[in-house]
């Protein structure tokens, strides 16, 4: 296993990392997740990643029975959640100050650990000003309930603010930003933040490297039984793959996929390698509901010397999409 920094951090993390999202409490139970955990524990995994809105709550629950009956050293691992999705009740979602510290207490209680390493506002919120959020969240690192807060699916002007606010406040800013990244989604991790990653050292622990499995070639010939869209909680999933967009990626991984072959990888194993290569991933959070797929994402990282320059404009060629970046305005 390769180990990188978070962003200027002095905290490592396993360059591949293991999320519950969709399986713990939905595909997998305790048994299914110690299976899973235990074999990205093997390859060397030490991040894992959870939410408070996972399954509502079950994810956590699960992961934190897991996590106990390994009887694992808790300085070898580094766990997160997420906080902003807690509940119905009116003051059980949003980054108040009241919802930070008392949706973080819960979440530790389901981990069944005194801390998390990092702590991440889920989405921004609209409705709460930001200094509220940043206060909360140095609180909460000042009780010692987690080492590192940041960030998901925010744009870089939000996180340019809440960092601002906390230097300006002598607060703890935050570290991370936890965005969705693959080949179909690129513009924030290689445009819109590019000027965060000198700036302020952010790091990236990346979500969704499989396009939520459209980069695995599966749905080529429609939608299987067994699909998560199955599930009642993804229907938003399966219109995605009906739509012309859908279809559209769907032609596209099919070609991806050929390349793939060419090297002697599978399609999955290209697009994690693909996103490994990006020097602004700290991690990429890869998820599975069978031990085999984690021995076949771990090669992931044997395969980064596969993608040559020949690879990668192959690729980019079917793509389309390659960002522009931050454009220099600089006039002579």
């Amino acid at each position: 296993m390769e180990y990188r920094f978070l962003g200027r951090s002095g905290l490592k993390v396993s360059a591949l990392s293991f999320g519950s999202w969709v399986t713990f409490g939905f595909q997998a139970g305790e048994d299914e997740a110690y299976k899973l955990m235990a074999k990205a524990r093997d390859y060397g995994v030490n991040f894992f990643d959870n939410a408070e809105e996972y399954a509502g709550g079950k994810s956590e629950l699960i992961m934190g029975k897991v996590l106990k009956k390994t009887g694992w050293k808790r300085s070898d691992l580094v766990l997160s959640t997420k906080i902003f999705w807690g509940g119905d009740g009116p003051n059980d979602q949003g980054l108040s100050m009241k919802h930070i510290i008392e949706g973080t207490n819960a979440s530790l209680r389901r981990l069944q650990t005194e801390y998390v390493d990092l702590i991440f506002c889920h989405r921004p919120d609209k409705f709460t000003p930001v200094e509220e959020t940043v206060r909360a969240m140095n609180h909460i690192i000042n009780q010692g309930k987690a080492f590192y807060w940041g960030t998901s699916e925010w744009s870089a002007e939000q996180i340019k603010d809440a960092w601002h606010i906390a230097k300006n406040n002598n607060l703890i800013p935050p570290l991370m930003e936890q965005p969705e990244y693959n080949m179909f989604r690129r513009q924030r991790v290689e445009a819109e933040y590019l000027s965060l990653y000198e700036e302020i050292g952010l790091g990236t622990t990346i979500f969704s490297p499989l396009a939520s499995g459209i980069l695995t070639n599966k749905y080529a010939k429609g939608i299987p039984d067994d699909s998560r869209m199955a599930l009642k909680e993804y229907e938003w999933l399966k219109k995605h793959i009906e739509s012309p967009e859908g279809k559209a990626k769907i032609e596209k991984a099919a070609r991806l996929n050929d390349i793939a072959g060419e090297i002697g990888l599978s399609l999955p194993q290209m697009a994690i390698a693909w996103c490994l290569k990006n020097p602004h991933v700290s991690t990429v959070i890869t998820g599975a509901s069978k031990p085999e797929q984690i021995d076949s994402n771990m090669k992931a990282l044997e395969a980064i010397p596969s993608l040559d320059a020949d690879i990668m404009e192959k690729t980019e060629r079917i793509l389309k999409n390659k960002p522009e970046g931050d454009k220099d305005r600089r006039t002579n």
